[in-house]
């Protein structure tokens, strides 16, 4: 690793740990040159998934795209964003887990909305009614229905 101030590529490292739930390594280091100490961040090289849109166009698998869809859905919700992050890390590790080169927009969306569903139910329902395009009050009236269905704790 080159040093950062001397350009120097001879460095000694000091520390390692692990960082975003074992995804990433932070090396602190100290250049055998000028002495000056930096930190590296590493991080695990994902493979190319592609997203397969409905036109049939494809573009690389965007984690922040997911992310932004999440965030807007969870807008004004008592979420963390440590919460957040970890749920699109989930969703991050089952797309690569389960497909190697090629998934559709229709399963992210169903794997999100999967993970939602545990989350938070405005959550859920705010991302379903975008991601299935509601059309009138009775899609509404149904998703509350079935999640109505799934969750014994709620009020009958």
């Amino acid at each position: 690793m080159r040093c950062p101030y001397c350009h120097v590529d001879n460095d000694r490292v000091l520390d390692t740990r692990a960082a975003e739930g074992g995804y990433m390594v932070r090396r602190k280091r100290v250049c055998s040159s000028c002495h000056r100490r930096f930190s590296t961040l590493e991080k695990l090289e994902q493979l190319n998934v592609r997203v397969v849109k409905s036109d049939e166009t494809r573009e690389p698998l965007d984690r922040e795209k997911i992310r932004r869809g999440i965030e807007r859905a969870c807008s004004k919700r008592p979420i963390q964003s440590s919460k957040i992050e970890q749920v699109v890390q989930t969703i991050e590790a089952d797309i690569y887990e389960s497909f190697d080169s090629e998934v559709t927009a229709g399963q992210i969306g169903d794997i999100v909305l999967k993970h939602l569903a545990s989350l938070d139910q405005v959550a859920y329902i705010r991302f379903a009614s975008v991601y299935r395009e509601f059309d009138d009050a009775h899609d509404f009236i149904r998703t509350i229905s079935n999640i109505a269905d799934r969750d014994p704790d709620l009020p009958r």
